[in-house]
C-alpha cells in the first residue's frame, strides 16, 4: 500500500504519537474517575451537561473520520459543489434534532435513549427495532473510524493497515471503558480544542502548498463540466439529494446525538445544537476543499482507494511537523466519534435491551454497568473485525442513513400523534426496510410499472421530508402545506427519471413507505388513544429508583413490629 514517494514516519515515531495521544486522553479521564460509578452518569451524566461541554462534545462527535475522508472524496468525485453538499447537509443533521428533541425531552426528561421513550409509548417490539437500527449504525460508525485509522497509519508509516486499526480500537476502549459517556464528553472537549487549533493550520497549509486559489481556478479547466459547475445536477442527484434525505434519518436514528440530547441541561439544548451545527459545517467544508484541489491537480488516490486521498495529499505536500499535526488531527477526530459510539452502544444494551426487556423495568444498576463495559469490549472487537474489510466509507454512510429513514416518520409521529399504534410502528418500519432493499439493490427491474411504483413512493417520501422539516420549526399547518406542495412537485417533475438514481430513489422509498403504512394502519385502528403524560412516569433514572426502593425496604424493616420472644 505504501508509496516510496510519500513521506513516512518510522514505526517508533507513530507508536510514540499514538501512545502520547491515547495516554494523555486516559490521564484526562482520571480526573473524573470514581471508585464506584453510577449507571445514570455512565450513560448520560445525570442529564447535567452544560452548554460549553455539550456543544464541544456534539461538534467533536460529528467531526469524525468520515468528515475527513468522505468530504475529500466528495470534492474529488463531484468537484466544486462536493464539499458544500457534504458539509452543509451534514451540519443540518445536527440542527434538525433540536425541534423534535424539545418534544422528546418534554415527554421523557429522564430518558437515557430514544428507545426508552418508544418503549413507554409502544412496547418492546418498536423499541427493539429502534435499538437494532442504532446498534447497526454505531457498529458501522466504529468500522468507519477504525478503517480511517488503518488507512492513515498504513500511508504514513511502515505499519500495516490492520496494525493501525487495532491500535486505534484499543486506544479508544482504554480511556472510555471505566467512565463511559462522562469520559467521552470530557475528552471531546479537549479533542475539539486540538482539532480546531490544528485544522486552522493544516487546511490553509495544504491549500497553499498545492498552489492556492490561482492553481484551483486554473485546474478547473481540466475537469469535467459537471465537476466545474457549482449547480451540478450530477452532484445534486448522486450526493446532495441523498444526503439531504439522510438529514432527518441521522438526526432521529443516531443514538450519539440523542444521547447528548438527553444529557445536556434542558435549558441549554438550543444553543448547544446551533453552535455544533455552525462549527461542524465550517470545518468540514474546509476539509472537502483538499479533495477538490487533488481533483484539479490530477492526483490519483493510491491503489484506487479513496480512503487514502487525504493522507496521501498531506504526506506529499507538507513538511514532517505539519504531517505529525495532521496525524493527531485525524486520530483525535475518529477517536472522539468512536468513544461516542461505544458510549451509545453501551447505553442501548444497558437501557433498551437489559433495563426494559431482560430485567423488565427492575434492573440492577451495578449489573447494568458490567453489561455496559462488556458491550464496549464486544463492540470494539466487532469494529476492528469489520474494519479489516476496508469498505468504502461514503457508500456505508448512505446505506445506514437510508435504513434509518424507515424509522423517521413512525418515531416522530409517535411523539406527536396519539393514534399511532405499536403495530403501525413495527409493520411500517419492516415494510419500508424491505422495499428500500428491493429498490437499492434493484431486486426487481426499475422499469415500467415497477419503476413507477417506486417513484410514487419516493414522491410521497420527498413530501414527508419537507413536511417534517417545516413542521419542526414552523408548526403543523405549514408543515402539511409544504409537504403536499413538495409531493405534487415531485410527481410532476421527478417521475420518469428518478428510477435512474437508485440511491436517492431507495432512500425516499423508505420514508414514503413507512409513512404510508403507519398512517393507514393508525387511522384504521380502533385502539384507545394514547395519553402522553404516562411516558414521563415510565422512564426514570435507574440509580434513583434503586435508592428509593432501598429506602422503602429500610423503612419497612424499621417500622415492622418486633416479634415477641419467650421469657
Amino acid at each position: 500500500m505504501n508509496n516510496e514517494s510519500l513521506y513516512q514516519f518510522s514505526t517508533l515515531t507513530v507508536v510514540l504519537l499514538l501512545v502520547a495521544f491515547y495516554g494523555g486522553t486516559y490521564l484526562i479521564t482520571l480526573s473524573i474517575r470514581k471508585k464506584t460509578e453510577d449507571a445514570d452518569e455512565f450513560m448520560v451524566s445525570n442529564h447535567r451537561v452544560g452548554f460549553g461541554m455539550g456543544a464541544a462534545s456534539m461538534t467533536a462527535t460529528w467531526i469524525w473520520a468520515a468528515s475527513f475522508y468522505a468530504a475529500a472524496t466528495s470534492g474529488f468525485t463531484y468537484g466544486v459543489s462536493g464539499p458544500i453538499h457534504y458539509g452543509f447537509w451534514g451540519a443540518l443533521m445536527i440542527l434538525f434534532i433540536y425541534p423534535f428533541g424539545r418534544r422528546f425531552r418534554k415527554l421523557a426528561p429522564n430518558a437515557h435513549t430514544l428507545g426508552e421513550l418508544i418503549h413507554a409509548r409502544h412496547g418492546s417490539s418498536s423499541q427493539l427495532i429502534l435499538a437494532f437500527s442504532n446498534v447497526l449504525g454505531s457498529i458501522i460508525s466504529l468500522m468507519v473510524n477504525f478503517t480511517a485509522a488503518g488507512a492513515l497509519v498504513s500511508v504514513l508509516s511502515p505499519l500495516s493497515f490492520q496494525a493501525g486499526v487495532i491500535m486505534a480500537g484499543t486506544g479508544v476502549l482504554f480511556y472510555t471503558f471505566w467512565s463511559g459517556f462522562r469520559a467521552s464528553v470530557l475528552t471531546d472537549f479537549a479533542q475539539l480544542v486540538a482539532l480546531m487549533a490544528i485544522a486552522i493550520i493544516i487546511i490553509p497549509a495544504v491549500f497553499f502548498a498545492m498552489g492556492g486559489p490561482a492553481e484551483l481556478v486554473e485546474g478547473l479547466k481540466h475537469v469535467t463540466p459537471q465537476q466545474a459547475d457549482f449547480f451540478s445536477m450530477d452532484a445534486i442527484l448522486n450526493q446532495g439529494a441523498p444526503f439531504f434525505v439522510a438529514v432527518l434519518a441521522y438526526a432521529i436514528g443516531n443514538q450519539t446525538i440523542s444521547q447528548r440530547l438527553f444529557a445536556v441541561n434542558e435549558d441549554h439544548i438550543k444553543p448547544t445544537f446551533i453552535t455544533a451545527t455552525v462549527g461542524y459545517g465550517a470545518i468540514v467544508i474546509g476539509l472537502g476543499m483538499i479533495g477538490l484541489m487533488a481533483l484539479t491537480l490530477g492526483v490519483e488516490p493510491m491503489n484506487g482507494d479513496m480512503n487514502n486521498l487525504i493522507p496521501q495529499m498531506v504526506s506529499e505536500y507538507l513538511p514532517p511537523f505539519f504531517i505529525a499535526l495532521f496525524f493527531i488531527l485525524v486520530i483525535g477526530s475518529l477517536s472522539s466519534t468512536a468513544d461516542s459510539d461505544l458510549s451509545a452502544l453501551s447505553a442501548i444494551i444497558m437501557a433498551d435491551v437489559y433495563g426494559k426487556n431482560i430485567a423488565r423495568g427492575k434492573p440492577d444498576p451495578r449489573r447494568m454497568l458490567l453489561i455496559g463495559r462488556v458491550t464496549m469490549i464486544v463492540a470494539t472487537m466487532l469494529g476492528i473485525t469489520f474494519a479489516s474489510f476496508s469498505l468504502d466509507i461514503l457508500v456505508m454512510l448512505v446505506f445506514v442513513g437510508a435504513l434509518w429513514g424507515a424509522i423517521v416518520f413512525p418515531v416522530i409521529a409517535s411523539c406527536f400523534w396519539n393514534r399511532v399504534t405499536n403495530a403501525a410502528f413495527t409493520v411500517s418500519v419492516l415494510v419500508a426496510m424491505v422495499l428500500f432493499c428491493v429498490a437499492r439493490f434493484e431486486l426487481v427491474p426499475l422499469t415500467g410499472l415497477s419503476g413507477l411504483f417506486f417513484e410514487l413512493l419516493a414522491c410521497i417520501g420527498g413530501g414527508v421530508i419537507i413536511g417534517l422539516m417545516v413542521f419542526g420549526f414552523l408548526g403543523r399547518t405549514l408543515g402539511i402545506i409544504a409537504g403536499v406542495a413538495a409531493m405534487i412537485a415531485m410527481l410532476i417533475f421527478a417521475t420518469g427519471f428518478l428510477r435512474d438514481y437508485t440511491v436517492l430513489l431507495s432512500s425516499l422509498t423508505a420514508y414514503g413507505t413507512s409513512t404510508l403504512v403507519c398512517v393507514v394502519m393508525s387511522l384504521s385502528s380502533r385502539q384507545e388513544r394514547f395519553d402522553f403524560a404516562t411516558i414521563g412516569e415510565k422512564v426514570g433514572n435507574y440509580d434513583e429508583a434503586l435508592d428509593a426502593e432501598n429506602r422503602r425496604d429500610s423503612d419497612s424493616i424499621q417500622t415492622r413490629p418486633a416479634t415477641p420472644t419467650n421469657a
